[in-house]
């Protein structure tokens, strides 16, 4: 089921949040969405923008599409398009769990670790880093075109 941003607050202290682009989507995404649920609670996904994803590179899917592949995914309960920075969707959705990779520790934004500490958001760690969409797409463009 895809949110708007005022669909966040019913679910307060209910799911667990992961985050990212998805763009393209992987593997390692799916053990994080897996591991994620894994939690006991419903699993809500923060899809990132086409706006944020283009501070990265050009999206290759636009975001309703990511999401909506990411909604069809079994281990996503909720997905949601966010338009603005993760901070506020996290003072919104005031989730159960804030679930990232293992790869985040130590590098999470001290907003965000402070908004979690005022809201009683457990951060959760998930060593499920198995690939990185960075990566594919750098291999992609760097592998000369076979003929």
């Amino acid at each position: 089921m895809i949110l708007s941003f005022d669909e966040l607050v019913p679910l307060r202290q209910q799911v667990a949040m992961v985050d990212g682009a998805f763009d393209p989507l992987h593997r390692g995404h799916i053990e994080y969405f897996r591991a994620a649920s894994e939690l006991g609670a419903p699993v809500l996904c923060n899809v990132a923008s086409d706006r944020y994803v283009s501070t990265k590179h050009r999206p290759m899917l636009a975001e309703d599409h990511r999401a909506a592949i990411v909604d069809a995914i079994r281990y996503i309960s909720y997905t949601y398009i966010y338009q603005i920075d993760t901070e506020t969707v996290l003072r919104q959705l005031r989730p159960k769990y804030y679930v990232k990779g293992s790869d985040w520790k130590g590098r999470l934004p001290a907003e965000q670790i402070a908004i979690c500490a005022e809201h009683h958001i457990e951060i959760v760690y998930l060593d499920t880093v198995l690939d990185s969409s960075s990566r594919i797409l750098k291999s992609y463009f760097e592998q000369p075109i076979q003929r």
